[in-house]
């Protein structure tokens, strides 16, 4: 089940599996196996067959990597192969989706100073408890950076928190961090964001909704020019909405079961790093 080029360039990345105490680890690839097949599946871990090994083990080595940033530092590794490789697009399109959180997601209790926000990113509507997930895709619908939020969250609060995620190590020099372009939907369209991509020399591709035109009209020339607006261009939009059904063919991350919002954002790296390595 695990890609060979993320065995090649991911597994090397992981901790020592001799721990300070106790035996030693099992198998690294035993266990992302497990961990994988519990999202891929949507299966409790306490259900994982038994050929997975201690359920026990795989949920404790999941927790531990969440809470260290394991999965976030070999998924940013992987885009860094590819920057170097030539294969990461420029081209950055932003958007979010909401999932619905089972009751087993809620309850979760603040333990120890991780990097845990309180709310545990679950939101409240009529339809139950949610989970917004805030992500930018390249041109050929792999993910580049996640921002999970309470599911009634808006969009635009949470653009700066994504770009501030782009950024990519290179071997010399600082870290890329400035994409050729952004795509985004009405949503976005906002003077701060605007001024944000503007001040980083960054090209928007943004809509403007009706009412943001009308009202600009109706103030004449104090309403400014219109912004620029690339509609080709606009259409490759939908390379961020591919990459979220691509997510969200992993069952257990369609629908959110983990408590902590450390462990479900961990579960997205995961399912980033197997479609990057498939690449």
């Amino acid at each position: 089940m695990v890609q060979a080029a993320f065995v090649l360039r991911g597994l090397a990345l992981l901790p020592d599996r001799t721990p300070k105490r106790g035996g030693r680890w099992r198998d690294h690839r035993q266990v992302i196996d497990a961990i994988a097949f519990k999202y891929r599946t949507g299966t409790p871990s306490m259900d994982l067959p038994g050929h997975f090994g201690s359920w026990k083990g795989a949920h404790n080595r999941l927790r531990k990597w969440a809470a260290d940033g394991i999965g976030e530092k070999v998924f940013t590794a992987l885009l860094a192969q590819a920057d170097a490789e030539g294969d990461l697009d420029r081209v950055v399109a932003v958007d979010s989706t909401i999932v619905r959180a089972h009751q087993h997601a809620a309850g979760a209790r603040q333990k120890g100073p991780r990097p845990e926000p309180a709310d545990h990113a679950l939101g409240r509507s009529r339809g139950g408890l949610t989970t917004k997930i805030h992500l930018a895709a390249d041109g050929r619908c792999r993910p580049l950076a996640f921002v999970i939020t309470p599911g009634q969250a808006g969009d635009a609060p949470a653009f700066a928190q994504v770009m501030a995620r782009l950024p990519v190590p290179r071997p010399t020099g600082r870290p890329r961090t400035t994409p050729d372009a952004v795509l985004a939907d009405k949503a976005y369209s906002s003077r701060a964001i605007r001024r944000h991509l503007r001040r980083r020399g960054i090209r928007a591709v943004i809509p403007q909704p009706a009412d943001q035109a009308a009202n600009r009209r109706r103030l004449g020339r104090l309403g400014g020019r219109p912004p620029a607006f690339d509609r080709e261009a606009y259409n490759q939009r939908n390379t961020v909405e591919r990459c979220i059904n691509k997510l969200k063919q992993w069952r257990g991350l369609a629908t959110r079961y983990d408590k902590t919002a450390t462990i479900y954002l961990a579960g997205l790296h995961l399912a980033a790093i197997f479609i990057w390595s498939a690449r």
